[in-house]
């Protein structure tokens, strides 16, 4: 029964934060990524790392196509997921430019697998660019309810940062037992360093 609550809840604010995210307009937006991508960028966690690992921006999520572009010419290697289809998993294969990209069946920009190296171990020094709808003051997220990201965290020793728009972070967001905190929390307005539970 709590589970069932929890999933309701959580589906509820997904369309809470659709609705908001879609009264922003487009200068507003762009204004938004870009004080993101400034802070994210200036902390020593992004200057340290060799590779970043992030997703790639759909229109209504925080702008990382600025980002990828940013730690190019920051000569760092660039990794981003693949999903593997038939599971709730996901395979980082790094990219050099946007063109060794392809719309998968859900739309969203994936690394073309026949042309992209797979990242067959975690890189050392590297720093992991978490997506999420809304964010709490304890670094979890309110992801699109696949798991993906969960599955992938629970494996992964580097740093990670959730990046989100200042309005959709709340003090606390409903959580499950599989959820996983972000290590840096970076908005707009604010970078929160999440302190790790002893």
């Amino acid at each position: 029964m709590q589970i069932r609550n929890i999933r309701d809840e959580k589906k509820r604010l997904r369309e809470h934060f659709k609705s908001l995210r879609k009264e922003y307009s487009e200068d507003e937006k762009k204004q938004l990524d870009i004080s993101i991508l400034n802070r994210i960028t200036g902390l020593y966690q992004y200057r340290d790392a060799q590779t970043l690992l992030t997703y790639v921006s759909k229109d209504m999520e925080t702008d990382t196509l600025m980002l990828i572009e940013r730690a190019w010419n920051d000569n760092k290697r660039v990794a981003v997921p693949k999903c593997i289809d038939g599971t709730r998993l996901m395979s980082f294969y790094y990219i050099t430019e946007l063109s060794q990209l392809e719309k998968s069946s859900f739309g969203v920009l994936e690394p073309k697998t026949d042309i992209c190296e797979l990242m067959s171990r975690e890189p050392q020094n590297s720093l992991c660019v978490v997506p999420g709808m809304a964010f709490d003051c304890d670094g979890y997220r309110l992801g699109y309810g696949k798991g993906y990201y969960d599955r992938f965290l629970s494996g992964y020793h580097g740093v990670t940062a959730g990046i989100c728009y200042s309005d959709c972070i709340r003090w606390k967001l409903p959580r499950g037992r599989f959820d996983r905190p972000v290590d840096i929390l970076v908005t707009d307005k604010f970078f929160r360093k999440i302190k790790t539970k002893s």
